[in-house]
């Protein structure tokens, strides 16, 4: 019997890339949006739970958007042998 080799691009490590970059994403937008809820011009300078959830909501979905673009692209790439 003949063992597939597994090199850097095994199952296992693409789903830790996509863990971590997701985590990543997550993280980025939730300190992006409440950056803007605390610094922008206009808006009263407090974070208050709706700006809280709101900057929840938004690190989702850009945690969301990233891991759909990972596998989108992982699936886009030809099968080594």
């Amino acid at each position: 019997m003949i063992a597939h080799q597994q090199g850097p691009d095994s199952g296992q490590a693409w789903k830790t890339r996509r863990r971590r970059a997701g985590i990543a994403a997550f993280l980025v937008g939730l300190i992006a949006t409440l950056a803007f809820f605390a610094f922008f011009p206009g808006l009263p300078h407090v974070i208050d739970w709706g700006a809280i959830l709101v900057s929840l909501a938004v690190g989702g979905l850009a945690q969301w958007g990233c891991q759909s673009w990972i596998t989108r692209t992982e699936k886009g790439k030809p099968e080594r042998m």
